[in-house]
C-alpha cells in the first residue's frame, strides 16, 4: 500500500499580484508527483483552503486536479482545517464532497456525552480512517475530550487517524505558543497519524501509539516560512507487512535566497552597501528573494535606507519576487515595541495568555477562562448566513455569546 499525506495546502493564501497562484501551483505539482508515483489514495489533514470560501480562480485550479484523481481512481480522504472549517456550515468543502471529489472522514455520532467517530473503508487497500477536524484556536480539544477512544483502539486492520492539531509533546520550541492537544487525548495503536496544523516537518514513531507524521505546509505561507522552511512538500507514506515508511517530497516552485542584515550601530549608508555587497555574483533567476534588516541604526532613519534601489538591483538579476522585513530595524532614541510571535493566531494567543486571570471570572482557573476567551473570540468571527438581515444576523451573535457565557435570556 502506498499513499500521499498532503496538509496545510492553504490554496489563496498569499495576496501579492505575483504571489497569489503560487500555493495552487505547489498543489498541481505535488498532485503530479502523487499520481507519478502511484499512490492508492491521498490524504489531505486540514487546511486545504486558507478560506471557507475561496476565490473562484483558485477553486477553479483545485478542482480540475481532484477530478484527474478521480478520474485515474485514486481517491481522497479529507478533514477540515482550522482555516477551511466555518462554524456557520458555508464551506467549498461540503459542495466538493458532495461533487464526489473525496470524503471527509471526520465523521461520527454522538452517543450521550460521547462522540464516536465512524471509520471510512478504502475499497482497494482496505486502509481503515478516521479523525477530528480543526479549528480555529484548538477548538477541537472539546472533541477531544469527549472523544469514545474504546471503539476506535479496539477496531482490527491497518488503521489511519488524521488530526488538525499540534501535540504538546512533539511540538519544537519554535511554535510553543500555538495551540496543542496532549498527545493523551490520541486513540493509542493506529498505525498512521496523519497530521496537520503546525507548519513543520516531523515523524516518529511514538510508543503505543504508531507513526506520528506533520508534512509541514505544502508551500510556506509568510516571510519567516519562507526563511526557515524555504519549500514546502508532502510525504510518501509506503506499508509493507504492516511496518510504515515515511519519504519527504518537496515541492520547488521557486527556490529561495535569503539575505539578512545587522544593522546595528551601522548607518543607513552602510546597510545599504552591506546588502549590495552580498549580492556581488550570486544568481537569482527565477528566485523569491527575502530581506531581513534588523537593528538598532547608529544614526538616520529606516527610510533613509535606499530600499527602492536595492530592489531594483535584485530585479535586475531576474529575480522572481522580492519582499523585506523591517519590523526590527529601528532609529536609534525609539524603543521597539515587542511582540514574541510571529503569526496572527500566535499574536493572539501570546496576548490571551498574558492577561489570563488579571480579572477574576466567575471562579475560572487559567485554563477554563482561556478557552472562554477563546470560544467567545470565535463567536464573534461568526458571518452574515444566506438571508440574514444585519437584525437576525446581530441576535444570532448574541444568543451564542450568551449560550457560551450562560447568561440566561
Amino acid at each position: 500500500m502506498r499513499f500521499a499525506h498532503l496538509a496545510d495546502c492553504h490554496i489563496g493564501s498569499w495576496r501579492d499580484p505575483k504571489l497569489k497562484d503560487i500555493s495552487s501551483k505547489a498543489f498541481v505539482k505535488a498532485i503530479d508527483m502523487a499520481i507519478s508515483k502511484k499512490v492508492d489514495f491521498v490524504l489531505i489533514a486540514g487546511d486545504l483552503f486558507n478560506t471557507s470560501l475561496p476565490a473562484i480562480e483558485r477553486l477553479k485550479e483545485t478542482v480540475e486536479k481532484l477530478k484527474e484523481l478521480k478520474d485515474k481512481g485514486i481517491p481522497v480522504y479529507l478533514i477540515a482545517g482550522s482555516h477551511d472549517y466555518s462554524v456557520s456550515g458555508k464551506t467549498m468543502l461540503d459542495v466538493l464532497e458532495k461533487a464526489g471529489l473525496f470524503c471527509n472522514v471526520a465523521k461520527g455520532d454522538e452517543e450521550g456525552d460521547k462522540i464516536k467517530l465512524k471509520f471510512t473503508v478504502d475499497n482497494k487497500t482496505g486502509a481503515k480512517i478516521t479523525g477530528i477536524l480543526g479549528k480555529k484556536g484548538g477548538l477541537e480539544k472539546e472533541f477531544y475530550k469527549s472523544l469514545c477512544r474504546e471503539s476506535l483502539e479496539s477496531e482490527e486492520g491497518y488503521k489511519i487517524f488524521m488530526l488538525h492539531s499540534a501535540i504538546d509533546e512533539l511540538k519544537p520550541e519554535s511554535l510553543k505558543e500555538i495551540d496543542s492537544q496532549p498527545l493523551s487525548f490520541l486513540p493509542r495503536g493506529f498505525d498512521y497519524y496523519a497530521g496537520g496544523h503546525p507548519h513543520y516537518v516531523y515523524q516518529k514513531n511514538e510508543e503505543g501509539y504508531g507513526l506520528i507524521a506533520y508534512p509541514g505546509p505544502l508551500f510556506p505561507n509568510n516571510f519567516k516560512e519562507l526563511e526557515d522552511l524555504e519549500t514546502g512538500g508532502f510525504y510518501i507514506v509506503d506499508v509493507k507487512d504492516r511496518k510504515t515508511s515515511v519519504e519527504w517530497e518537496p515541492i520547488v516552485v521557486h527556490n529561495v535566497h535569503k539575505i539578512t542584515i545587522d544593522a546595528e550601530s551601522k548607518t543607513p549608508e552602510q546597510v545599504y552597501e552591506e546588502i549590495i555587497s552580498s549580492l556581488k555574483g550570486k544568481e537569482l533567476t527565477g528566485m523569491i528573494v527575502t530581506l531581513r534588516v534588523e537593528g538598532t541604526l547608529l544614526s538616520g532613519k529606516p527610510s533613509d535606507i535606499n530600499f527602492k534601489e536595492i530592489f531594483e538591483k535584485i530585479f535586475a538579476k531576474s529575480a522572481y519576487f522580492v519582499m523585506k522585513n523591517t519590523s526590527k530595524l529601528i532609529a536609534k532614541g525609539f524603543e521597539e515595541i515587542k511582540v514574541n510571535a510571529d503569526s496572527v493566531e500566535n499574536i493572539e494567543a501570546s496576548l490571551i495568555k498574558e492577561h489570563l486571570q488579571q480579572i477574576k471570572v466567575g471562579g475560572l482557573d487559567k485554563e477554563k477562562e482561556e478557552l472562554l476567551v477563546k470560544r467567545l473570540m470565535h463567536a464573534l468571527l461568526a458571518e452574515k448566513q444566506d438571508g440574514e438581515n444585519a437584525a437576525i444576523f446581530e441576535n444570532r451573535v448574541k444568543e451564542e455569546i450568551s449560550k457560551i457565557m450562560g447568561i440566561e435570556k
